[in-house]
């Protein structure tokens, strides 16, 4: 006879208002990471900053919240109610054995309330405090360090102009962790030592770190690594990262900065400055110079996860190496006269090279999260690349303006690469259509400036 299920805990997730698309692959992700998965008995609804979750253990509960920069706390929820009679209600039938070790006479504890998108005065605020009156709090009250915190949370909705008088929702718990949100503002772009016309928010790198399901010792790579931002949040979580670029002067730090008032970039602008300056360099093992479309790895898995953000033609250009007769004229590189010849690399090819390379290089469970740009007015489904290897996991995404937008694609090796699996052009066909995002993409902005001169 199967063993039933341990029966999950219930636990409040308060989560923050941006990038609303993103929240829930980051917390599925990292919920298979932690060891569990998101069952049917989770009470989502997309748009709400407040989610119910089963979680077998506080323990998982805490890993979740290490990793999360999508959510800002976690509470065991012992009480909710769409009123504050249901919500007492709801707190006199939890199980007192579950209360009482966070109630003893030697602990100390103090009560918080946080209401969304409504503002009370701190009589309101008592007022409802002094209501849960009839909790058995045997503790002394301590506001400076509690040993436990308690909140009541309340939810006024979505609408900051139709705020209703009474909340729409009302929930109490025991408070358990918050989240990552403090690494956005001290591994933010503006404080970075070298950047790049298209390096990477620090929110969304960390939410493709996790999605990535990157975790410590694992190996990393971003085949279009430009400054590096992309394995900043790779080596946070303790991952070995590195990378290439077809790009000499990106990879070596040479060349015009793309910083404000800053003509061309120091000596001492590199990717290995930016992990260094988060204390970060143990993690990093090299950057090279190298083509996407030409794979310089020996066979084989290398890889536990490919996070990257592939160029778009429009702040970047795609391009490969090619032959002098597929050259309109040489460029050079740099001060040290490196110099290559530049094809024409369609968007279509790159995704395919991607998808092909992930395949192979992944270990098996790895991951590949990357961009993909998107013309609006042409986007189904059925165009995401795909490959027999890979099996997508999340699709979300981002709006660049009203006709343009780039999804964030998560898929994980679910089969073993064989030669065969490498001849699948077809498999990007569909996405041919998007080759001239740079074109549509341009051709939106010119239409927008002519009506807004006309």
């Amino acid at each position: 006879m199967a063993l039933a299920a341990a029966p999950l805990s219930r636990y409040l997730l308060l989560l923050a208002q941006e990038h609303l698309e993103f929240r829930l692959p980051e917390i599925r992700s990292l919920l298979s990471l932690c060891g569990g998965q998101f069952s049917s008995e989770q009470e989502i609804h997309v748009n709400s900053p407040f989610w119910i979750l089963g979680i077998p253990s506080e323990e998982m509960a805490r890993g979740l919240m290490k990793r999360t920069v999508c959510a800002k706390s976690l509470f065991e929820l012992w009480g909710q109610g769409r009123s504050a009679g249901e919500l007492y209600a709801s707190l006199k039938s939890y199980p007192m054995e579950k209360m009482l070790p966070y109630l003893q006479p030697e602990s100390t504890y103090k009560i918080q309330i946080h209401t969304f998108n409504k503002t009370l005065t701190q009589a309101e605020k008592i007022k409802k405090i002094d209501a849960l009156e009839f909790l058995p709090f045997k503790g002394k009250v301590n506001l400076k360090n509690p040993e436990h915190i308690f909140c009541i949370l309340e939810d006024y909705g979505t609408d900051p102009n139709k705020v209703p008088e009474e909340p729409f929702h009302l929930y109490f718990g025991r408070w358990i962790a918050d989240g990552q949100r403090e690494l956005l503002e001290s591994y933010s772009v503006k404080k970075r030592h070298f950047i790049g016309n298209t390096s990477m928010d620090a929110c969304l790198s960390f939410i493709m770190a996790n999605q990535g399901r990157v975790k410590p010792n694992d190996v990393v790579y971003d085949p279009f690594v430009g400054t590096g931002g992309l394995l900043i949040s790779s080596a946070h979580f303790g991952a070995y990262v590195c990378g290439a670029d077809i790009d000499y002067n990106t990879i070596h730090g040479l060349g015009k900065a793309s910083r404000k008032n800053q003509k061309w970039r120091g000596p001492d602008e590199n990717i290995r400055a930016n992990l260094r300056q988060y204390g970060l360099e143990q993690y990093y093992l090299d950057a090279l110079v190298a083509d996407s479309s030409r794979p310089i790895w020996r066979r084989g898995t290398l890889f536990d996860a490919i996070i990257t953000d592939p160029p778009y033609g429009i702040r970047e250009a795609t391009r490969r190496t090619g032959s002098p007769k597929e050259a309109v004229k040489s460029a050079e590189r740099s001060t040290e006269n490196h110099s290559f010849v530049s094809s024409n690399y369609h968007l279509s090819d790159i995704f395919l090279d991607l998808l092909k390379f992930a395949a192979e290089y992944l270990v098996l469970g790895g991951r590949l999260v990357y961009w993909l740009p998107i013309y609006r007015p042409e986007y189904t489904e059925e165009i995401i690349p795909c490959h027999p290897c890979l099996k997508l996991i999340s699709n979300c995404e981002q709006m660049l303006s009203s006709h343009t937008s780039r999804r964030l694609i998560t898929m994980e090796k679910v089969k073993e690469f064989k030669d065969e699996d490498s001849l699948l052009d077809g498999q990007a066909l569909p996405y041919r259509g998007h080759n001239s995002f740079r074109e549509k993409y341009f051709s939106g902005v010119k239409k927008r400036i002519a009506k807004e001169e006309k």
